[in-house]
């Protein structure tokens, strides 16, 4: 390719065409605090930590899984991408008996991906309460 017929036109197209092209943000893992405790020790990354919880579709509302119904909240590890992208950021900074609704876009969750009756490119919106953190004293 030979560039030097006009160099500086070139480059104003190239910036033409840049700025006609779309610019997409991720979107924001959003949380809403349905009931905060006191603690001296929140979590944080590489906690192994006990959470129960209800999904479900933001589309919808069809809920797709709950602990609850299992009698069994869920341990993992925060921060080590055990979970998705949304509960390893929204999950941070609570105190145990902490609630929170966390909505994650897809690209915080299971992205353009379907997951069993999770439809790709769903936002989910996750009922969260942080039962406990391994090792550290329970305070309530």
């Amino acid at each position: 390719m030979h560039l030097s017929a006009n160099p500086p036109s070139l480059l104003l197209s190239l910036l033409a065409l840049l700025s006609a092209a779309p610019v997409v943000f991720a979107a924001d893992v959003t949380t809403e605090y349905t009931l905060s405790k006191e603690c001296t020790r929140k979590t944080q990354r590489g906690d192994t930590i006990s959470v129960h919880y209800r999904g479900t579709l933001a589309s919808d509302g069809s809920q797709f899984d709950a602990s609850y119904d299992r009698g069994q909240p869920l341990d993992f590890t925060v921060g080590q991408g055990m979970v998705i992208k949304g509960w390893d950021e929204g999950l941070l900074d609570m105190c145990p008996g902490d609630k929170r609704k966390l909505t994650i876009p897809p690209e915080h969750g299971y992205g353009d991906r379907a997951m069993g009756p999770i439809p790709a490119g769903s936002t989910l919106v996750f009922e969260t309460e942080l039962v406990s953190i391994k090792g550290v004293k329970d305070e309530l």
